[in-house]
């Protein structure tokens, strides 16, 4: 199902595209998404604070020529908030794996971003068959002994979660920390437009609260597990396009990529930050484009 929400004129204008919805089993909420074009299916999976609107300009660089999926992860973007549910990458990932199986793309290109790494590569080493080429921007899906002080408050009990939620300190901090130039106000409202007030905000708590740093976390076997499955997809084609001046998924992770993934194609910005493709130039999001629109 298609629907055109309700948008402020600011946000619409950033963000034309037509939102699909899926209910998920059991009652569980609605997951919405971009859904724009026609082609070969690429699906892009945002991170932790963001969502689909991460993705626009590249959205707009290839719906011409390409079918572009871009969800909201449950608790995000425009997609429902459930208060009492158990937010967790394991879910995070079940509810992918529906809404793709629902939708019936046949192999796609994915791109991931911060979280949507964990999430995207921890569906597609359960269906490497339906994985065409994969772009990495900024992100993990592997267990990492590194995490910077910024996000390590975040997961203090009570006001980690107090600041993230009743402050709003991570979504806004993000707009700011997240960049090396500073965003324009009408992008800035937009990536805080859908976390106004405490109770939309209980997923970037959640996702703080999820990453693992030691072994008796419930989503450490998570981690590991997709990382020790990567090797089913190192036969795909792999392009890598990083921020050098991420001050959280820094050349560490990158190396670890490389690890993984010996023969990908890495273009480093080395003035961006982590949120990659808002320091992209327009020349540098169209040369990422044409390697998705090259069959």
């Amino acid at each position: 199902m298609l629907t055109h929400l309700t948008l402020p004129a600011a946000l619409q204008a950033l963000f034309p595209f037509r939102v699909g919805e899926y209910a998920l089993p059991g009652g569980t909420g609605v997951i919405r998404y971009v859904d724009e074009g026609t082609g070969i299916p690429v699906v892009m999976l945002h991170g932790n604070p963001t969502w689909s609107f991460f993705y626009r300009r590249l959205i707009m660089a290839l719906r011409d020529r390409r079918r572009v999926i871009a969800p909201d992860h449950l608790g995000c973007g425009l997609s429902d908030k459930p208060l009492h549910y158990p937010y967790c990458l394991a879910n995070h990932i079940r509810h992918l794996e529906q809404l793709l199986a629902w939708l019936n793309l046949g192999p796609v290109d994915l791109v991931v971003h911060d979280w949507g790494g964990a999430i995207g590569m921890g569906w597609a080493v359960r269906h490497p068959e339906l994985v065409r080429r994969i772009v990495l921007l900024n992100t993990a899906a592997f267990l990492s002994p590194y995490v910077p002080w910024r996000i390590a408050v975040g997961k203090l009990p009570w006001i980690g979660e107090w600041a993230i939620r009743h402050v709003n300190a991570f979504a806004l901090a993000a707009t700011v920390m997240a960049v090396t130039r500073p965003l324009d106000p009408a992008v800035r409202a937009g990536y805080l437009w859908p976390y106004q007030t405490p109770a939309d905000r209980v997923a970037i708590a959640r996702f703080v609260q999820d990453i693992p740093l030691h072994p008796g976390h419930r989503t450490w076997p998570v981690v590991d597990a997709i990382d020790r499955d990567l090797v089913v997809l190192r036969h795909k084609a792999v392009r890598i396009f990083w921020g050098g001046r991420d001050w959280c998924f820094d050349d560490r992770f990158l190396a670890g990529w490389l690890t993984r993934f010996p023969t990908a194609y890495v273009t480093r910005l080395d003035d961006a930050g982590h949120y990659v493709l808002e320091d992209a130039s327009d020349t540098m999001i169209a040369y990422l484009a044409q390697w998705l629109l090259a069959e």
